[in-house]
């Protein structure tokens, strides 16, 4: 394959070039990126060191933090770095590799929330055969799905920029190298690029939000079945937590990929990025894990033990 590149670099053009709001954003993404790094890392060590949470749903939960931490991961740090720096510069090498490891994280974390609602769609409506169905064999079948589809879709989608050319203009309007940022830049035909990026967006994301949503319609058609109005008020409160977070990382995710660039907007595109690629990994512990009562305990466990060893 010719890589006909001429570009050896990408500038960044972040989001302000005014110093007091550079160290206004600097700090305010350092300490959210900081708590969701500690956040989701509690939650991967609490669930390996409690046998309690060694079920299907903590399963998943692990391997979603995995994924959160791996996403934001990829692109906050070196946000960070070049919000402070005068000269934004990412080599094209490192533009692409930033790319792929986003596209591969994002796509995984699709497909791991839509088998975290099949979990709790097979706990709450079919609970004799949950044991059965949900089984250590099945979730790790499920978890090495989600990776490898993102793996070849952020493989397709980076074989595809590394056959355009870029021959000169070389400013990024981003903080980061996301898919439609780098095709606005081609001095080459990227129409092949673009239907390939909305399909699979369309193709994947739309089959892995269907099985989202109509896995929380049985249970909530469940739920509203249920006779205790305390039953129904916490098995709500778990759902509307979920969906939340389901809807605002689809939503925003979905319209940055499949919308046409004849509507692009810079102040737009990064409000969408960073709303999936820095709040969202955040919203992890706090709506999945820090107001789960199991979690909790699992917590206190692990502080009383290490004050104990102290």
């Amino acid at each position: 394959m010719e890589n006909k590149t001429t570009v050896t670099e990408f500038i960044l053009l972040g989001l302000s070039n005014d110093p007091k709001t550079q160290i206004f954003l600097f700090l305010l993404f350092l300490v959210i990126y900081l708590f969701s790094l500690v956040g989701n890392i509690a939650i991967m060590v609490v669930i390996r060191a409690d046998s309690h949470l060694h079920t299907p749903m903590y399963f998943l939960l692990f391997h979603l933090s995995f994924a959160d931490i791996c996403y934001s991961s990829v692109t906050v740090p070196n946000m960070l770095m070049k919000i402070l720096e005068e000269h934004r510069t990412i080599s094209f090498n490192g533009c692409i590799a930033q790319m792929f490891f986003f596209l591969l994280s994002v796509c995984a974390e699709v497909f791991i929330l839509s088998a975290m609602a099949y979990d709790r769609y097979t706990a709450i409506c079919d609970p004799l055969r949950y044991v059965k169905i949900m089984r250590k064999a099945i979730c790790v079948q499920l978890v090495s799905a989600a990776w490898t589809i993102g793996f070849f879709y952020a493989l397709l989608n980076t074989v595809l920029v590394l056959r355009l050319h870029f021959c000169g203009h070389n400013q990024i309007s981003h903080f980061s190298c996301e898919l439609p940022a780098l095709l606005q830049l081609s001095c080459t035909e990227t129409l092949t690029s673009q239907v390939v990026r909305l399909i699979c967006a369309v193709t994947l994301a739309s089959s892995a939000f269907l099985l989202t949503l109509i896995s929380y319609i049985h249970i909530i058609s469940t739920i509203l079945r249920i006779r205790s109005a305390e039953g129904r008020r916490k098995a709500f409160s778990t759902c509307s937590s979920h969906l939340i977070v389901v809807g605002l990382f689809y939503l925003t995710g979905f319209f940055q990929y499949t919308k046409p660039s004849s509507i692009s907007s810079v102040i737009l595109d990064e409000i969408f990025s960073i709303q999936y690629s820095i709040l969202t990994p955040m919203l992890n512990p706090i709506i999945y894990s820090l107001k789960n009562k199991e979690m909790k305990t699992a917590l206190r466990k692990i502080f009383r033990k290490f004050r104990f060893l102290k």
